[in-house]
């Protein structure tokens, strides 16, 4: 997604994550304006292991909250 707001020539790209890898946030450097991240841990196993409930998300329940997000977006655009 960051590399598409980048391609669409969007204004300044603040790219926010609460926790990752080192290498992954120098990876993205380049392509953000700035970089926040709340903790980096050395070594970095899993973004799993900084959360106390992370289960999983059911294809259904994606589909459904993006359905309500669009029907309640006060930007949707009206055909």
């Amino acid at each position: 997604m960051l590399r598409a707001l980048v391609r669409a020539k969007s204004g300044r790209l603040v790219l926010a994550v609460p926790v990752a890898p080192r290498d992954s946030l120098d990876e993205l450097s380049g392509e953000a304006d700035e970089i926040i991240c709340l903790k980096s841990p050395d070594p970095f196993f899993a973004v799993g292991m900084h959360y106390r409930d992370f289960g999983q998300t059911s294809d259904q329940e994606v589909t459904e909250l993006l359905h309500r997000s669009k029907a309640s977006s006060p930007n949707q655009a009206r055909a």
